[in-house]
């Protein structure tokens, strides 16, 4: 087995030198050709950088000065700062950044003239914006992975972080590039941690059995007490027998991993436990990423759906205020959740359900087609909005492309979006909102909606809400909701909300918690973040 460690120490003696050798860089000639700012050296910069606009644009801006090629303590500390970065990129999860740095102290060590020295500068600073790109924004473009991932990665301004590097103090510069977020550092040591467990040899034996329960005995309860222990949820015990201590570490486990808190190790539960390091640590990676791919600025309060964990939670200066269980879209195409970010403006009180047109053409129209008066709790309504008579309507003239009329079933406590609605106005139709079905929210996996998140306490979601805008919101709100009439309710402050897909991330306790792949997207961005270099090739065993 090779020990994770061992590379990475290796790695840091190599850049250890690398940096020695930058320091008395001056000895190759940076100090006087850099410097010199011959017509050679800008001509080199210009022809280099041109292979990236943002360098480019950097360059023309700043008269093709050097930022990494002068003799003096800044350029020299500039340069070991990036070598430094680049040696830490697969902490990160990043691709592995040795390869560049090697060529690029090999291409420093080499360089003689002012060409040279010029098409060194300009490889430095694409080297850094692409590491920058890279830390602050993501590898991958979501939506070019999945259609249902329609979360818009940021912008990165390549120019503006080489100003950055060039205005402040090096090393402190290149930390700010790093998601500051108290989450994407918990999963940074959360990956460290994995990769520990990994070199030290795992979580041993998995376990056997189909079904382990309280006042089971024998070979396989052994094997998931010593799984259990390895995975920390358990002290050390010589017991072969399915006791208190097994039955609340198996809670535990379940609690942490979204699953059923029943104290009994089905196959559900076992397949979780059975799961080796190596998994928990791309479902990291992927976490860190996505992380990458979310603005900085969340929102002081905001609300965040975690679709593969089926809640719906209200943050207040990074504390949960609020959580409610959630159900997602079903795992079809077409109504799966997406992923994005918008701004909820308001609420609705008592809401009609206006039906999309897709549910309309692909599920209401065969019916009508058959009998007038299928779906007779929906109105169906003209351009005018006047209600139309089934009775004189032949239905079968009708195609998806040609039906003229809209569908909406009035306010009721038996109408698809319950009682309240809770809106953020955005071009895919999804909004959370209440629901009849209260049953679902019984179910270990909740994903049988048409796209929309249904909350289960949508009143006390609403109460929440309103408390930042009246003394009393729980009777404000069941005024209006005694009233039946369909109430729009402007929320005085716009909350941010973050749609999300994370099947591990670092709960405020400390302890790491994961998720099953409910729509196997993160299947898909593991492989996407293979194809752009991110391996486990450190972690073996």
């Amino acid at each position: 087995m090779t020990k994770i460690n061992s590379p990475r120490r290796a790695a840091r003696l190599k850049y250890g030198l690398f940096a020695l050798a930058l320091g008395s860089i001056s000895s190759f000639g940076f100090g006087t050709m850099a410097t010199a700012q011959s017509t050679a050296f800008r001509q080199a910069v210009a022809s280099t950088a041109s292979v990236n606009d943002d360098v480019a644009q950097f360059y023309r801006e700043n008269t093709y000065s050097a930022l990494w090629t002068g003799g003096d303590a800044a350029s020299n500390q500039r340069r070991a700062a990036l070598l430094r970065a680049l040696e830490e990129a697969s902490a990160h999860g990043l691709p592995d950044q040795s390869g560049t740095a090697a060529s690029l102290v090999e291409q420093m060590r080499n360089a003689r003239t002012a060409r040279d020295f010029g098409q060194v500068e300009a490889a430095l600073s694409t080297a850094f914006v692409n590491y920058a790109a890279m830390v602050q924004t993501g590898l991958l473009k979501p939506s070019a992975i999945d259609s249902d991932m329609v979360r818009e990665r940021r912008d990165h301004d390549g120019a503006a972080a080489l100003a950055g590097m060039r205005d402040n103090q090096p090393f402190a510069y290149v930390r700010t590039l790093v998601p500051a977020s108290p989450q994407y550092r918990a999963l940074m040591r959360e990956k460290l941690r994995l990769e520990q467990v990994q070199a030290a040899g795992g979580w041993g034996p998995t376990v056997s059995g189909s079904k382990l329960e309280p006042g089971d005995t024998g070979r396989n309860v052994v094997a998931l007490r010593n799984r259990l222990i390895a995975l920390g949820y358990m002290e050390r015990s010589a017991t072969a027998n399915y006791d208190h201590n097994i039955e609340r570490a198996v809670e535990s486990f379940q609690s942490d991993h979204g699953l059923e808190v029943d104290g009994v190790a089905g196959g559900g539960t076992l397949k979780e436990i059975n799961r080796p390091v190596r998994d928990r640590l791309k479902s990291v990676i992927i976490a860190m990423e996505r992380e990458r791919w979310l603005t900085p600025d969340r929102g002081a309060r905001h609300v965040l759906v975690n679709q593969t964990d089926f809640t719906a939670k209200i943050i207040d200066n990074g504390d949960i205020t609020f959580e409610t269980r959630s159900v997602i879209g079903k795992n079809q195409s077409g109504r799966r959740s997406p992923e994005f970010s918008d701004v909820m403006e308001h609420m609705v009180i008592n809401p009609s359900w206006y039906v999309p047109r897709s549910i309309i053409t692909k599920e209401y129209l065969p019916k009508l087609r058959n009998n007038p008066n299928a779906v007779g709790h929906i109105q169906i309504t003209d351009n005018r909005g006047r209600v139309v008579n089934r009775a004189n309507t032949d239905f079968s003239q009708f195609t998806a492309r040609n039906f003229p009329y809209a569908m909406r079933q009035p306010p009721s406590r038996s109408n698809a979006l319950g009682l309240v609605k809770f809106m953020f106005p955005n071009k895919y139709n999804i909004y959370l909102h209440d629901t009849p079905q209260k049953s679902l929210f019984k179910r270990e996996v909740r994903a049988f909606s048409h796209g929309c998140i249904r909350l289960a306490q949508p009143f006390e979601f609403a109460y929440a809400l309103l408390a930042k805008q009246t003394e009393d919101p729980i009777d404000f709100f069941h005024r209006i909701l005694k009233s039946g009439k369909e109430t729009k309710v402007e929320l005085d402050q716009q909350v941010p909300v973050h749609i999300i897909y994370r099947t591990a991330y670092v709960s405020n306790k400390g302890r790491a918690e994961f998720r099953r792949d409910v729509y196997g997207r993160d299947a898909k961005v593991w492989s996407a973040l293979e194809r752009a270099g991110v391996s486990l090739s450190d972690v073996q065993g």
